[in-house]
């Protein structure tokens, strides 16, 4: 019997917030690469809110996800069939592989990643595109010096947490903005940021403004 694997698709578009019911649990018999292509297993899968975009039809920057497809999504596995030059079996790659166990890739959307030292999930996060996008922005266009203020607005979310965490190793002050206590306690107690403001609590302009300058008494440099 040949065996199979379970992938997730879009099987309707959300109305509203995205729910269970949009999508469908199918089995599929797993694919056989061909020359210039590599099956790879995927271990982990990411979970980005950019995907909310991608299942609408409304015009964006990407083509809108097919519906009956499989979800659209980065992914880390490793290469267990390999018909590619660049590639060998055992290969740990990243790339948008999709909400699937298994995908065949001609490889123009994989990278090879060293997990020697560095856990395979985190090439999905920290040291992935999200910690890559946080370390660029912070370095490359903030630019901040050693005692400057850094404030961060979604700084319990994927990019911010990694800017708060660089923003402190870099010897500046980070101030962070999230939503609820849990996430304010989780900003402050586990990544290191000096202040985190509530938005949930200071919900107007004036009271932000509050906010912030109690957090950053000197000024926000970035």
């Amino acid at each position: 019997m040949t065996a199979t694997y379970q992938r997730i698709v879009l099987a309707s578009r959300p109305t509203g917030p995205v729910t269970p019911g949009n999508f469908r649990l199918e089995s599929a018999p797993v694919p056989e690469p061909t020359e210039g292509q590599v099956l790879v297993r995927v271990h982990y899968l990411s979970l980005d809110p950019y995907m909310k975009g991608r299942m609408m039809e409304a015009r964006s920057y990407a083509e809108p996800q097919a519906l009956g497809e499989t979800m659209v999504g980065g992914a880390v596995g490793v290469v267990e069939v390999s018909r590619h030059p660049k590639f060998a079996v055992g290969d740990t790659v990243v790339g948008s592989l999709g909400w699937q166990e298994y995908c065949v890739t001609d490889g123009r959307n994989l990278m090879k990643v060293d997990t020697r030292s560095i856990p395979m999930s985190a090439f999905l996060g920290s040291v992935g595109m999200p910690g890559v996008t946080a370390w660029y922005g912070l370095n490359r266009i903030c630019e901040p010096k050693a005692g400057e203020t850094v404030l961060v607005s979604a700084a319990s979310g994927a990019v911010g947490s990694v800017v708060g965490q660089l923003a402190k190793a870099a010897g500046c002050r980070a101030v962070g903005i999230a939503g609820g206590p849990d996430k304010c306690r989780y900003v402050t107690s586990e990544l290191g940021f000096d202040a985190c403001i509530d938005h949930r609590v200071h919900t107007d302009e004036k009271a932000m403004a509050r906010a912030i300058r109690a957090a950053a008494p000197n000024g926000v440099d970035c």
